[in-house]
């Protein structure tokens, strides 16, 4: 194990505060960059009156009708591919509701066939149990005769 000893802290803390320093001064330059980067979108652009919060009333420099722009673009190609995605899928559901219809239809008939067919095959075998029927009494009767 790698153990600090207490020597090495208590004898650097000139190197320690000269870190600090240079620590604080890179977050200030940071600070006013981003400051002095983003403060032109809060103020409004020479020559332009804004009475309105609309956007159509705002005239942007040029610098920032170009951000403007670029993200307006990012977006639309982000939103793009996921708004053809989702069409592709209304598509493809609309495609699976027809086949679904199709089907139901498809069904439904082949189950009236069926009915049909089945009420087909009752009033035959009544035809022939009547006819069966009748033909066992006549037996009966010759037999009887």
């Amino acid at each position: 194990m790698n153990a600090i000893s207490s020597e090495k802290i208590e004898s650097n803390p000139t190197e320690v505060d000269s870190n600090l320093a240079a620590v604080s001064e890179v977050e200030a330059g940071i600070r006013d960059f981003v400051r002095n980067d983003i403060a032109y979108l809060r103020r409004p652009a020479p020559g332009s009156s804004v009475t309105t919060t609309t956007e159509a009333n705002v005239k942007l420099e040029p610098s920032t009708e170009a951000t403007v722009n670029n993200v307006n673009s990012l977006i639309q190609r982000v939103a793009g591919t996921s708004l053809a995605e989702i069409e592709n899928l209304v598509t493809e559901l609309e495609a699976l509701r027809d086949l679904l219809h199709a089907e139901g239809q498809r069904v439904q008939r082949e189950i009236s066939g069926y009915a049909q067919l089945s009420q087909a095959a009752m009033k035959s075998t009544r035809m022939i149990a009547d006819n069966v029927a009748q033909w066992k009494r006549t037996a009966e009767n010759l037999r009887n005769d």
